[in-house]
């Protein structure tokens, strides 16, 4: 195997969720596209990774300080749902059935993986709570075990605002899947029929 597809197909199997043969079969498709194509596809990828920013807001991936959905005077302000990652976000919106504001913890605490509550965007949460206006905290966590941790974590932080309604979305999502993963019909039925956690 040449060294320059060697190297593109090692570069390709560090993705998640590809292996040599899947990292394989996109070097050969990206041999057969036109080089200005390609020349597009990593321009768009480097532009991505060097001038991508967090929102200083909800911590969501954004082009400026504020995202789109922060500064949407559209949206409830009053609903804040907690997600762990961007890609939990995007599943959310794509079922166009919550139309509150977000925010993004970047992880869940993990001592196995030395990600503790200090690591998480947390205190964040808390300080936009303080500044008022906000009536609900939906918890859209993961229902793994580090999630479950997290979110008895967040409980504990969140139960110490006064008349803040803390609810779930409904655990009609399997133990363990991730939400990145459930299909937008399971996510719009457990964002429905959220309960309030005791």
């Amino acid at each position: 195997m040449s060294m320059l597809l060697q190297e593109v197909v090692g570069e390709l199997s560090k993705l998640p969720g590809i292996g040599r043969r899947t990292a394989l079969r996109l070097a050969m498709h990206l041999l057969r596209m036109e080089c200005d194509s390609v020349d597009d596809m990593t321009t768009a990828i480097a532009r991505f990774r060097h001038d991508i920013k967090h929102c200083t807001c909800c911590n969501n991936l954004s082009d400026t300080e504020l995202c789109p959905i922060c500064t949407d005077a559209e949206r409830d302000r009053s609903t804040i749902c907690v997600v762990e990652q961007v890609a939990d976000l995007l599943s959310i919106e794509n079922t166009h059935q919550y139309r509150g504001l977000y925010h993004v913890l970047g992880g869940v605490i993990s001592p196995m993986q030395g990600i503790a509550p200090s690591d998480l965007k947390i205190d964040l949460l808390c300080d936009r709570i303080e500044q008022g206006g906000v009536k609900e905290v939906i918890l859209a966590i993961s229902t793994s075990v580090e999630g479950e941790t997290t979110l008895f974590y967040l409980m504990s932080r969140l139960r110490r605002f006064e008349g803040l309604r803390i609810t779930s979305i409904a655990r009609g999502i399997g133990f363990g899947d991730e939400l990145e993963y459930v299909d937008e019909l399971t996510i719009t039925h457990a964002m429905l029929n959220r309960r309030e956690i005791e």
